[in-house]
């Protein structure tokens, strides 16, 4: 991929092959992002963002184009503060929180190519699924299928600027984030629970206890 035009031609080919799907599930769209990260595997990481950002932009493709970075190390490698902005325009869903904390965001935070400061104004934001972001992002750091080894300080910290926090995907986001601390530290996320019992969420309390007590978020009923 050289140029303007084939980086066009090529958005344009993986569309094509989108539209033609008979199912638009995620394993037949990760099918070709598969294919295309082959193909553009020794690619100018400088021209993957511009393509990432073309089928973004363009086509809508969000959680293509985070895909396509994030399996080009290179291309992943220019994520920064200002690339976040870019391909964080418009987030207003569940879906589009979690591929972008997981997949951009929160990766680039666990590699040390944003701030800690970042995360903590996300913290701040007006907006739901900003602090949500903020929350999903230290899931990164704990979950080992992401290289996550464990962080306590970092998770904990930014646990504490959301715990009085109601707001419904903040909530579940904060159960998701002390749930995946669980196999690190249980007794850093139980004395958690017990410090801000006053402040924290029921269903917070009530999952990451089960988590802690069961290994399951929600434990089936036993049968009688």
């Amino acid at each position: 991929m050289s140029n303007q035009f084939e980086l066009k031609d090529i958005a344009q080919r993986i569309d094509t092959e989108i539209r033609a799907l008979p199912v638009k599930n995620t394993p037949n769209l990760r099918a070709i992002r598969r294919s295309y990260t082959a193909i553009l595997k020794d690619t100018n990481p400088d021209l993957i963002l511009s393509l990432a950002k073309l089928l973004f932009k363009s086509y809508g493709y969000r959680w293509l184009s985070y895909e396509l970075i994030r399996n080009h190390p290179e291309a992943f490698k220019l994520i920064d503060e200002s690339e976040l902005r870019d391909f964080g325009i418009n987030i207003n869903s569940w879906g589009a929180v979690d591929a972008f904390a997981g997949l951009l965001a929160g990766p680039a935070w666990q590699q040390g190519q944003v701030s800690d400061q970042l995360i903590r104004r996300w913290a701040f934001s007006e907006d739901r699924w900003w602090r949500r972001i903020a929350l999903v992002c230290t899931v990164v750091l704990n979950r080992r299928s992401c290289g996550g080894k464990g962080d306590v300080v970092s998770t904990l910290a930014i646990c504490r600027l959301l715990v009085n926090d109601k707001d419904d995907m903040v909530v579940k986001a904060m159960s998701w984030a002390l749930r995946e601390l669980i196999p690190h530290d249980a007794d850093a996320v139980s004395s958690f629970l017990k410090e801000y019992d006053d402040a924290l969420a029921a269903r917070v309390k009530r999952e990451v206890t089960n988590k802690l007590t069961t290994g399951r978020k929600n434990p089936k009923k036993k049968k009688r």
